[in-house]
């Protein structure tokens, strides 16, 4: 279990994480949603030691995580934003490379390596160069390179940015099969489409502050499960129903274009940042 208590970060006078309290469960996977500058990398930042808290802790299985606990950081495993590869190495060389910075057996290194390239369907470009791969291929090579290690924990830092849809997708089922196996998942991400369809819980964040929790159903639900959007001026108007029945009965009230359809998370975050702007100019 990850168990964030009063975390705060504190950059001069910008607080990027502000008092933020959170657990999650062993063989979850949950999702931090928010806008650019919400406060999500800097706190993978934390749980993965990069950057110190201000205030506050993170707890592994009830320890406290600092740096000083080589046994609880073995346990999480972090895959950024970044391409963090050297572009000559092949695939068999960036994993053993991985393997001897934590002074992993070399039999150890090549069984891990065959078993995760296989289960990442990457078998056949094991000797293939970094700077020759698909952006995809790059992105399921780094997570390969993060489960060398075994951890119970992986922290996922926009892991599908910049891939195409097809590979995306492709992603979302590698990591439905390592959660399927109990391994807590961690993952920030722009793409609402990928938190509704991966995550069992999620959290928003604002401004460094989480303002609600919960599985994407019932934000969701909250909502309104059916959504009218009417088109007007090149603008688009969107109101959300909890039936059908109402949502038809509104569609049919009106004369200009409009079209009804199941409601999204990506309508939950956008109603809810856009509820947040209008109470700051109150």
């Amino acid at each position: 279990m990850i168990e964030l208590e009063h975390l705060t970060k504190k950059y001069g006078d910008f607080t990027a994480v502000d008092d933020l309290s959170l657990r999650i469960g062993t063989g979850e996977f949950f999702g931090l949603l928010g806008p650019n500058g919400a406060g999500k990398t800097t706190t993978i930042s934390m749980l993965s030691t990069l950057v110190l808290p201000t205030s506050g802790r993170v707890l592994i299985d009830g320890e406290e995580l600092t740096r000083q606990r080589p046994e609880l950081k073995r346990k999480i495993s972090v895959i950024t934003q970044e391409y963090s590869m050297r572009q000559d190495m092949n695939m068999l060389e960036v994993m053993k490379y991985q393997g001897l910075l934590y002074h992993m057996p070399e039999k150890k290194i090549r069984q891990r390596t065959d078993e995760l390239l296989e289960f990442a369907e990457l078998s056949d470009f094991r000797r293939r160069s970094v700077r020759k791969l698909s952006g995809g291929m790059k992105r399921k090579l780094m997570v390969c390179r993060a489960l060398l290690t075994e951890p119970e924990i992986i922290l996922l830092d926009e892991p599908t940015a910049g891939m195409d849809a097809l590979s995306r997708r492709q992603m979302w089922s590698m990591l439905r099969k390592l959660n399927d196996r109990s391994l807590t998942i961690l993952l920030t991400t722009h793409y609402m489409e990928e938190a509704e369809s991966l995550c069992g819980r999620v959290a928003l964040l604002n401004k460094g502050r989480m303002t609600e929790v919960n599985t994407p159903a019932a934000f969701i639900h909250s909502l309104g499960e059916y959504a009218v959007d009417s088109f007007e001026n090149d603008e688009t108007h969107s109101r959300f129903f909890s039936t059908r029945e109402e949502a038809m009965a509104y569609l049919s009230t009106l004369s200009r274009s409009a079209t009804l359809r199941a409601t999204t998370l990506e309508d939950v975050f956008v109603t809810r940042i856009a509820e947040s702007k209008r109470g700051e100019k109150r």
